[in-house]
């Protein structure tokens, strides 16, 4: 976590005419406000928590030059989401909050990192400069890579996905995804190892939540990988999926349907 009012702070001290940005979309404006904190240029992503923002005008006219602005419905996406923001991010917070302890205290996790727990380093800065934190939340499971792959297979409610921000809960492994063209050394480096799991904690139910890691951390550690033929284990209390009813398999059924469109006369 980036003391943001120190680094304003060093950039004055050196040069005037530097401008210093922020990324926000990991915190959104609801938790941190990077201009009161003496940034120049606050941005977040429009697909991520909330609404992009530029408050520079020679960014305003290079933004105008080149084009770079997003659609009309893109903007009422944005503008619908803003009308939900503070209602989201107080459940993303405590959510993200409920998890990082969990794992934190699960002895099949190595390593959690969340700004909202104590044991982070940088836990006084936010506490400092930030009303909250967001969902976001990473660790090291204990094991290997097949640990991490396996988790990730054996998960329910969370789904595997590289994107963040949004309602539903997503995991993914950084190392075999967002980040796979990293070279291995340079991954490494940056603590990026086959390890480690992000999370963007969601809006579901925090009980569904925990339920869902807990069988998931233990199929991962002890041993339990699907395959073809032993696939995931039912999620604690759901019903197994009935069978297709029928005499004809649901692939032919598709495909004699998709067929019979293909044959049918069109207006």
């Amino acid at each position: 976590v980036a003391d943001i009012k120190a680094c304003a702070d060093v950039v004055r001290r050196i040069k005037d005419d530097v401008l210093l940005a922020v990324d926000n979309s990991f915190m959104s404006p609801y938790f941190q406000r990077p201009l009161s904190l003496g940034a120049d240029i606050c941005m977040s992503s429009g697909t991520k928590y909330i609404n992009g923002e530029y408050e520079s005008s020679e960014l305003k006219s290079l933004q105008i030059a080149l084009g770079a602005v997003p659609s009309p419905f893109d903007c009422f996406l944005c503008n619908r989401g803003l009308k939900t923001l503070h209602i989201r991010m107080k459940l993303h917070f405590h959510n993200g909050l409920a998890v990082a302890k969990f794992l934190e205290s699960h002895p099949r996790v190595e390593k959690v990192i969340y700004p909202g727990l104590p044991s982070h380093p940088q836990y006084h800065v936010m506490q400092k400069q930030c009303t909250g934190v967001s969902g976001m939340v990473s660790f090291y499971i204990k094991g290997n890579k097949k640990n991490a792959t396996a988790f990730l297979k054996n998960l329910k409610v969370f789904t595997v996905g590289f994107s963040l921000g949004g309602f539903e809960s997503l995991a993914s492994s950084p190392a075999i995804m967002s980040h796979a063209s990293v070279p291995e050394e340079e991954r490494k480096a940056l603590g990026i190892t086959d390890t480690l799991i992000r999370l963007s904690v969601g809006l579901e139910d925090e009980e569904d939540l925990l339920q869902d890691l807990e069988q998931a951390l233990k199929a991962a550690v002890s041993g339990e990988f699907p395959s073809q033929n032993h696939p995931h284990p039912p999620f604690p209390g759901a019903e197994p999926a009935a069978p297709p009813t029928g005499s004809l398999g649901w692939g032919l059924r598709v495909s004699l349907f998709a067929a019979l469109l293909r044959h049918s006369p069109m207006d």
